[in-house]
């Protein structure tokens, strides 16, 4: 199939960029990458009057990993991230988590700040954002704010983002001392039907604090926070991570669908965490 006609705007800056949002506002429609966009598009699922293709503007492509904090703009690549050697020392669950968002041709060209605004339940960068407690800064022609991750995502592929907006940026701070990412797929590649992210700082041999996520097993990102308490404080043995395990299972809150029954996502959320947070333990 082919899109319905629509008009077809490159800005070359930022400021024109949020012009031309404001003018259009919900009719106008953000090409990035394109990996989620150009297929729904094509399917006549996204019907916008104007495209806005922001890969001419300057200054959404920044990129810092380091001294504890990372900065990823709307127009990194995800293969970047994925590539490079700050974050692999800093973020290894992040990156574990960026291999397994399609295919190296997709991830070539999909970008952080499109994963970010298309929310898709089952993809994986959204849920690690979360629980790292990153921040997506948003910016329009009244100027610019930040929001948590957690409070950006609102639901299936919906985001607190209104229509005269642009996310321009994505800030991490915290940093786990170990992290590591599992997801189950019916073809690596494929969209996660469950996806496990966890971090934990090991004080002494017992945990000080863990961040664990899930996609693909709620409507929107879940930070586990039950499982997260579950371990503090404790060893990180088979006990304690079977305790996170059924607390991450009890959290979220799957759907039946041609993949199987919520049961089974459910089943997974268990499953994943618990070797997630075993390969933490080794």
């Amino acid at each position: 199939m082919k899109p319905v006609a629509f008009a077809y705007r490159a800005p070359e800056t930022l400021e024109e960029t949020l012009a031309l949002l404001e003018q259009h506002g919900d009719e106008a429609t953000v090409l990035a990458g394109g990996q989620s966009l150009v297929p729904l598009l094509n399917l006549r699922i996204a019907r916008p009057r104007v495209v806005v293709d922001v890969n001419r503007v300057a200054g959404l492509g920044g990129f810092e990993a380091g001294g504890g904090a990372l900065r990823l703009g709307a127009l990194v690549r995800t293969a970047a991230v994925e590539r490079d050697p700050g974050v692999a020392a800093g973020w290894p669950g992040l990156r574990e988590a960026i291999r397994h968002s399609g295919h190296p041709q997709i991830r070539n060209r999909s970008t952080v700040g499109g994963s970010v605004a298309h929310a898709d339940p089952a993809s994986e960068l959204p849920a690690v954002l979360v629980a790292l407690e990153a921040t997506v800064t948003l910016r329009s022609t009244a100027g610019a704010r930040e929001l948590a991750a957690a409070d950006f995502f609102v639901g299936p592929f919906t985001t607190a983002r209104r229509p005269d907006e642009l996310v321009t940026e994505v800030r991490v701070g915290a940093r786990p001392g170990a992290s590591a990412f599992r997801e189950v797929a019916r073809r690596h590649g494929d969209f996660a039907l469950v996806g496990v992210y966890a971090g934990v700082d090991l004080d002494d041999g017992s945990v000080g604090a863990a961040r664990i996520a899930l996609c693909g097993a709620s409507p929107v990102p879940l930070r586990a926070v039950d499982a997260e308490h579950a371990l503090a404080g404790r060893p990180l043995d088979e006990r304690a991570i079977d305790d996170a395990a059924e607390a991450a299972a009890a959290a979220v809150d799957p759907w039946d669908d041609l993949n199987g029954p919520a049961e089974y996502r459910r089943d997974l959320a268990r499953v994943l965490t618990r070797r997630t947070l075993s390969a933490l333990a080794v």
